[in-house]
């Protein structure tokens, strides 16, 4: 074997000794690299060492044993909870109680099982960004996996090695993504699957929600079960209607508000405006707005239930000012009820 070879060989071998795997598995993986040296003598070594040094990349990147440690602290976790989301004081409280108890069993050396929320409401009323901010207070990773369109369950659980280009699952790419055996994984939109594939989606996703299962969750390109019970698992969905009713019997529904007019005036002032002056380069000096004018903001077009349409028309608005800016000059500009129009959308 030509040396070059023989070193990709070696430096394949000290990876999977250097990593820290389930010695069954660590077996497995150095007998897949004594067949391909034995087989480069024959000179097929070069098609095998690709199947297998992806395989030994995936393996050896996965948090067989790696967890973050959990921030328990419920005034911090309150602290973020309430700097990113406005109002929602029923769900708030359902977090601090999870936090609560998890607090307690670790002070008992137990581990505690997680319930699995499934936020459900319209478009733009915060799901997505409320499952980014209890991994923030929780201290864990957070990775994202979309349903939206997914046309098959093989997505989730990955395709056999036998296939050519066969790879891992989401569910195992986002444990990649996340660095740890614990983090928030976002289920989003479990409710827009694909119709003829929703019942093997829904079976797969019975496996990954049951405690009594997911602790031995089989990828099918990994070929070696994972430990899933640590993962805080979250679920989205527009509406519950296209969820089976096993799935829907191991979640905890959460209704996610519509926003009344005078709630978006409060979220636009606190919370959209300082992100999208900061966003957009500019200070809260530069750009004023008279408080009268707000409800034109928040209904320019229509009523819609969730934030995305403030929040369009808002980051609209600074990026107008900071052209103006740009071309003009330094200069200080005030929304009033004189000019509000031109600084709103007319489509």
């Amino acid at each position: 074997m030509p040396k070059s070879l023989t070193e990709e060989v070696v430096k394949l071998e000290k990876k999977v000794l250097d990593a820290s795997l389930p010695e069954d598995l660590k077996n497995k993986l150095k007998s897949l690299i004594e067949i391909l040296s034995r087989m480069a003598s024959s000179g097929s070594y070069s098609s095998e060492y690709e199947g297998t040094s992806r395989y030994v990349d995936w393996i050896v990147n996965l948090p067989w044993k790696k967890r973050s440690k959990d921030i328990l602290d419920l005034k911090n976790a309150k602290s973020i909870l309430d700097k990113n989301h406005y109002g929602l004081t029923q769900l708030k409280d359902r977090i601090l109680e999870y936090l609560a108890v998890l607090s307690l069993r670790e002070k008992e050396g137990e581990v505690s099982r997680a319930p699995i929320l499934c936020l459900v409401g319209l478009v733009g009323t915060g799901k997505t960004t409320l499952a980014y901010s209890i991994a923030e207070s929780m201290g864990r990773s957070f990775a994202r996996i979309p349903f939206g369109g997914m046309g098959d369950a093989l997505q989730l659980r990955g395709q056999s090695r036998a296939f050519g280009d066969a790879e891992p699952g989401q569910i195992i790419k986002a444990l990649r993504r996340g660095g740890s055996k614990n983090p928030v994984i976002l289920l989003d939109e479990i409710d827009r699957v694909a119709e003829s594939t929703r019942s093997d989606i829904m079976g797969v996703l019975i496996e990954l929600l049951d405690p009594e299962q997911n602790s031995r969750f089989t990828d099918h390109y990994i070929d070696y079960p994972f430990d899933l019970s640590e993962v805080l698992f979250i679920a989205t969905a527009n509406n519950t209607t296209n969820i089976s009713t096993a799935v829907l019997d191991r979640l905890e529904p959460i209704s996610m508000p519509s926003y009344t007019d005078e709630e978006k005036i409060t979220i636009g002032k606190d919370y959209l405006l300082p992100k999208a002056l900061k966003e957009s380069g500019l200070t809260g000096e530069l750009l004023k707005i008279d408080p009268d004018v707000w409800p034109k903001i928040v209904r320019p077009l229509g009523f819609d239930a969730g934030m995305r349409s403030l929040e369009r028309t808002i980051q609209g608005m600074c990026r107008l000012v900071a052209r103006k800016i740009v071309e003009e000059g330094n200069k200080q500009f005030l929304v009033n009820a004189q000019n509000v129009k031109d600084f709103l959308p007319t489509w």
